[in-house]
C-alpha cells in the first residue's frame, strides 16, 4: 500500500492532478467505501441506475489509489470479479483494449474546477459500462474526454461538414503526446510521437507502416503495435485487412 502522498499529471486535464487520498488515512478510507457497498441494495434499479451506480463506486475506489504502482490495473482486476458475483459477463478484453480510455474517464469522474465550470461526471464511464455490460457500442475516444472540449466529436455531424481538419488533428497530437511519456518507455514514447505526427488520427496503418516509418524489424514492429494497443491509444479497424489500426 502507497505511504507517501502523491500528484499525477494528467493529459485529459490539462496537466492538472486528481486529488489522491491521504496516504494515512487509506486503510479507513478503503474500508468505508467497501462497507458502505456492502450495505447497498440493487433491488428495484433500473439497468441504467446500476450502470450509473457501478460508476460512482469504482470510481470513488480507483480515487483513493491505495497502491503506489499498477492502482489502475488492480482496480480493473478487483472489478471484473466484483462484477461477475454480481451476475454480469465481465471480462478482461474491453479493459485491455480501452485501458487508456478506461483510465481517463476515472480521471474525469474525480475532478471539479468549478470556476471554469467542469464537474465531475461518470458519463464517459458509463458508457465504458454500457459496451461492455449491455453489449452497446458507443464509440470511446480519448480525445472526447478532454476538459478543454476542442476535441470533442459532434454527436450528428453534417455530411458537407466531414472535412478533414489538420489543424484540428495537429493540436489533438501535440496534446496527447504528453501522456504517452507516462505511460511507455522514453524511447517507446518517442517512437508513438512520431508514428503520431507520420499518421495522425484518420489514416488506417500496420506493421509494414511501422517498420517503414521507424526503420524497426517486423518483431518489434509487431510487439510495438500491440503494447500501443493494449493501452487503448490504436484501436483494430475492420475491413481493411488483417492487423490494421488507426489511433483513437
Amino acid at each position: 500500500m502507497r505511504n507517501y502522498n502523491i500528484t499525477k499529471k494528467e493529459w485529459v486535464l490539462n496537466g492538472a492532478t486528481v486529488l489522491y487520498g491521504s496516504a494515512p488515512e487509506l486503510q479507513a478510507t478503503l474500508e468505508y467505501d467497501f462497507s458502505e457497498e456492502r450495505r447497498f441494495s440493487y433491488r428495484k434499479l433500473s439497468m441504467e441506475e446500476i450502470i450509473h451506480h457501478l460508476a460512482v463506486f469504482v470510481s470513488r475506489l480507483w480515487q483513493i489509489h491505495v497502491f503506489a504502482e499498477g492502482n489502475t490495473r488492480t482496480t480493473a482486476v478487483f472489478f471484473i470479479k466484483y462484477l461477475r458475483t454480481l451476475g454480469f459477463d465481465a471480462t478482461n478484453d474491453i479493459f485491455a483494449e480501452n485501458a487508456w480510455y478506461f483510465r481517463n474517464s476515472l480521471v474525469r469522474a474525480n475532478y471539479n474546477d468549478l470556476k471554469n465550470n467542469i464537474h465531475e461526471t461518470t458519463e464517459y464511464l458509463e458508457l465504458f459500462l454500457r459496451n461492455h455490460l449491455l453489449n452497446e457500442n458507443h464509440p470511446l475516444y480519448n480525445r472526447s474526454i478532454h476538459i478543454s472540449g476542442k476535441f470533442k466529436i459532434p454527436e450528428k455531424a453534417n455530411i458537407g461538414a466531414k472535412k478533414v481538419n489538420i489543424g484540428a488533428d495537429k493540436a489533438n497530437i501535440e496534446s496527447e503526446k504528453a501522456n504517452v511519456h507516462d505511460l511507455f518507455t522514453s524511447k517507446t514514447a518517442s517512437q508513438i510521437e512520431q508514428l503520431m505526427e507520420e499518421i495522425g488520427y484518420r489514416k488506417i496503418f500496420g506493421r509494414s507502416d511501422i517498420q517503414r516509418i521507424l526503420g524497426l524489424k517486423p518483431t518489434r514492429s509487431s510487439a510495438l503495435l500491440k503494447e500501443i494497443a493494449n493501452h487503448g491509444i490504436i484501436e483494430p479497424v475492420s475491413g481493411h485487412g488483417k492487423g490494421r489500426y488507426r489511433f483513437r
